[in-house]
């Protein structure tokens, strides 16, 4: 029997706003080299009498991203508290959204996505505010130590519906997700950070079924690899079970990164279990319209809609396009470099997605950390179209710009790398190759043809790569025929 994978996605997204959600105190994004409990205070660590005070810098950018996820805004919204122990939870509840309750800051949206087997769109249940939690260490003999730096900061829960039906869906559905929350600014999108958490709510049936089985919730994955290994084998782990004469608990699971295992945590709980109720210390939140076409205005143009701009302002394909609007960073510097020059922006393309690229994954540096600013690219390129250098040294330049940070320009000066292009000049260094190697003239002149770009490497090594290839291939072509 054929068995699909029925999967619904948990994006938790830290919101990174200057302060808290309910409280005064800063939000880091990296609290890894902070001294534990440096950014807490009574409300956060939940002391007797405190009253919590709602963050609308953290609601306003719930609803633009809610807008960007093509949701509805309702009139009003109201937080809940969710009711759990957990000794990360300073409260012994945590102030969550819940639609019964009262509806949440945004819902009923979807999200476009595309892999190989075509186009879909993902349903988006809801886009809630809730707070962080704190974070456990686990220092070894049963004992635990708490750090509350985290809790109580901005996140953003984005629930899917189940509509995904492969671990390609489920990732494309991810990705474009983190794309978006990096443009609205929810967040840097630094996954090494923890700034944005998975969740992965995963069953399996036959073919063709409808039926909605047992899931296993796979918790805080924090990568997409994470991601995409732990649905791998939970998807074949479960139809194993199934064909084996086994059943699937409903159940929350952990992933074993080492091991490449899924484990179970506990029982699955059901949304009674929490107990949920409105939060008595929290006003109704009312959303007028005008507030919603206000937030609407300040969205930045979104990837998909920059994705249609480069096809056709700039003529990239499809493909082109989509590698640099995928991250924010790279399509703002990819413009950046095309304004900055009069090169031709597919020229530019294949410039910043290939050797920039490379160079970028060989150093370790994002984009933003690039020792080369726009300018300075753009400056390689028009001396490249102009036949200043050429190919081969522009190569050279590049890799020297990225550990000098030097200009294009200053670089070939003071190399001597500019190219040569006059045939007067190059005839000497054609003429003593052919001499030097007549054997190979003889099977050129015999038909083959190919050794025309042999003897063509042998001049460009003689000038030292400056000379231009297209004018040693007619400068070649023409003493031949002699």
């Amino acid at each position: 029997m054929e068995y699909e994978p029925v999967i619904g996605l948990e994006v938790h997204a830290q919101i990174h706003t200057a302060s808290k959600m309910f409280c005064s105190c800063p939000v880091k994004e990296d609290t890894g080299d902070l001294a534990p409990n440096s950014l807490v205070c009574p409300v956060c660590t939940a002391m007797p009498g405190v009253l919590p005070v709602i963050n609308k810098r953290a609601v306003e950018m719930a609803i633009k991203t809610g807008l960007a996820l093509n949701c509805e805004v309702p009139d009003f919204s109201r937080f809940a508290r969710k009711s759990y122990f957990y000794p990360d939870l300073p409260k012994g509840y945590q102030i969550s959204q819940y639609p019964p309750v009262f509806p949440p800051l945004t819902q009923n949206g979807y999200l476009d996505i595309e892999t190989e087997a075509g186009k879909k769109r993902v349903r988006i249940n809801r886009a809630h505010l809730e707070e962080d939690t704190g974070k456990l260490h686990h220092v070894g003999k049963g004992t635990s130590r708490v750090d509350f730096n985290r809790a109580g900061v901005p996140l953003l829960e984005i629930v899917s519906e189940a509509d995904m039906r492969s671990v390609e869906e489920m990732r494309a559905y991810a990705t474009k997700l983190h794309s978006i929350l990096v443009y609205v600014g929810v967040n840097s999108g630094d996954m090494e950070k923890g700034v944005m958490r998975f969740e992965a709510n995963i069953s399996v049936r036959p073919v063709g079924s409808n039926e909605m089985n047992p899931r296993h919730e796979i918790k805080n994955l924090n990568s997409f690899r994470a991601l995409t290994r732990s649905a791998t084998y939970e998807i074949e782990s479960q139809i194993a079970t199934i064909e084996a004469g086994g059943t699937v608990e409903q159940q929350t699971m952990g992933w074993d990164d080492a091991h490449g295992v899924t484990v179970p945590q506990r029982s699955k709980e059901f949304a009674d279990d929490y107990r949920y109720f409105p939060e008595p210390d929290l006003p109704v939140i009312e959303i007028s319209p005008e507030w919603v076409k206000e937030l609407r205005t300040q969205l930045p143009e979104l990837p998909d809609a920059k994705h249609a701009r480069f096809v056709s302002r700039y003529g990239l394909s499809e493909y082109d396009a989509g590698v640099l609007v995928a991250d924010k960073a790279t399509a703002n510097y990819y413009e950046a470099v095309v304004r900055a020059g009069k090169a031709d922006a597919k020229t530019v393309a294949n410039w910043v997605t290939g050797e920039f690229f490379r160079l970028l994954k060989e150093s370790g540096q994002s984009v933003g950390e690039a020792p080369v600013p726009p300018r300075s690219l753009a400056e390689l390129v028009a001396l490249v179209e102009a036949n200043t250098i050429n190919a081969g040294t522009a190569k050279q330049v590049r890799e020297d710009m990225f550990a000098s940070g030097k200009r294009a320009g200053a670089i070939g000066e003071k190399r001597g790398l500019a190219q040569v292009s006059d045939e007067a000049e190059l005839e000497p260094a054609v003429a003593k190759v052919l001499s030097e190697h007549a054997d190979e003239v003889a099977r050129y002149r015999a038909g083959e043809e190919q050794v025309l770009g042999w003897l063509m490497g042998q001049v460009m090594k003689a000038t030292q790569g400056k000379a231009n290839p297209q004018v040693v291939r007619q400068v070649l072509q023409r003493s031949l025929k002699k």
